[in-house]
C-alpha cells in the first residue's frame, strides 16, 4: 500500500512529459507560431522550410531587376581542419561540436540577383544580419571560434540559365572579418585601438620578437568561399531552398595565431522576388 502512491506519482509524471512532447511546436507547420510557442525551444535559429518538394522554375526575364529576400543559413554541421597524427598523411577536415546554442544562423540576408550574357546568374549580398560568432569544441578538447558569415558574397551560377531551378548552383567568395572588433582587449589589456601597447609588468621587453605578436593587434580580413545547391522551387511564392557548404578562416586572437580551416554545412531558404524599376 505505501508505495501505491509513488506508483500513482511515477505514471502522472511520464503521462506528463508524453503529453509535453506531443504538444512541442514544429518549424515545419504552415501555421505561425507565437512567441510564447518560440521562446526557449531554439526554433528561433531554425530557417523556414519549404512545405514541400518543389521541381518549380521561376523564370529570370531579360531587363526586369530581382533581389534574393529572407536569406536564411542554418548550420547542421561543423568541420575544422587538422593536422593528422601521422606525418605521412595530409591534414583533414574531423567533426566537431557547436558550443553556441541557438544563435548560429544568419537570417533576413538579402541582394540584387543579375542575369548575365551567358545566361548565368549572380547573386551579390548587400545587407542583413549576415555574421554569427560560433566556437567549435574539437574531439581533443581543443575550442575553434569563428565567425561564421558571407559578407560582400558575390555567387555565380553556371551558364545557360533562363531560370532559377532545383539544378541551380550559386557558388563564390566571400569576406570573413575579424572574430574580435577593434575595442577587445586580451587578458593583459592591450587592444588594437584602447588599451596598453605592451604587458604592464614587461614595458621594457614589449619590442622583443616573442612578444611583438602579442602586443600588436590587427583586424584581420580572411576570405571564405560557399556553394548553394538549389533542392526545392516554388514558382507560386518564389521561394527556394537547398544545401550549403563553405570553408573559411577561423579566429586569428587579432593577429596574434595562425588560423584554422573550418568548414560549415547546413541548409538554406530564400525567396526570388522582382524589383520595380
Amino acid at each position: 500500500m505505501r508505495y501505491r502512491a509513488l506508483i500513482v506519482a511515477f505514471l502522472a509524471l511520464c503521462m506528463g512529459v508524453l503529453t509535453a512532447c506531443s504538444d512541442a511546436p514544429s518549424a515545419s507547420g504552415d501555421t505561425p507560431l507565437t512567441y510564447d510557442q518560440i521562446r526557449n525551444t531554439g526554433l528561433a535559429g531554425s530557417c523556414p522550410q519549404v512545405s514541400s518538394v518543389r521541381r518549380g522554375e521561376i523564370p529570370i526575364e531579360a531587363g526586369q531587376a530581382y533581389q534574393i529576400a529572407g536569406l536564411c543559413l542554418e548550420p547542421t554541421s561543423y568541420f575544422v581542419k587538422e593536422e593528422a597524427a601521422n606525418k605521412r598523411r595530409e591534414a583533414e577536415f574531423v567533426p566537431g561540436k557547436s558550443l553556441t546554442r541557438y544563435t548560429s544562423s544568419l537570417d533576413q540576408v538579402s541582394g540584387d540577383l543579375e542575369a548575365n550574357a551567358d545566361g548565368s546568374l549572380v547573386f551579390r549580398e548587400k545587407d542583413g544580419m549576415d555574421f554569427q560568432a560560433v566556437t567549435v569544441l574539437l574531439p581533443g578538447g581543443e575550442e575553434i571560434p569563428f565567425l561564421f558569415t558571407i559578407k560582400g558574397l558575390v555567387a555565380k551560377t553556371q551558364p545557360g540559365l533562363s531560370a532559377v531551378t532545383s539544378s541551380t548552383d550559386f557558388i563564390g567568395d566571400y569576406r570573413v572579418p575579424s572574430y574580435r572588433t577593434s575595442n577587445f582587449l586580451d587578458p593583459k589589456g592591450r587592444g588594437l585601438t584602447t588599451g596598453y601597447d605592451t604587458a604592464v609588468a614587461l614595458p621594457a621587453g614589449g619590442d622583443t620578437e616573442e612578444l611583438v605578436k602579442e602586443n600588436i593587434k590587427a583586424f584581420n580580413i580572411g576570405q571564405g568561399s560557399i556553394s548553394l545547391q538549389v533542392e526545392k522551387v516554388d514558382d507560386v511564392t518564389g521561394e527556394i531552398a537547398g544545401t550549403f557548404e563553405c570553408d573559411q578562416p577561423s579566429d586569428t586572437d587579432m593577429g596574434t595565431a595562425e588560423p584554422s580551416d573550418v568548414r560549415v554545412q547546413g541548409v538554406f531558404y530564400g525567396r526570388v522576388e522582382t524589383l520595380d524599376a
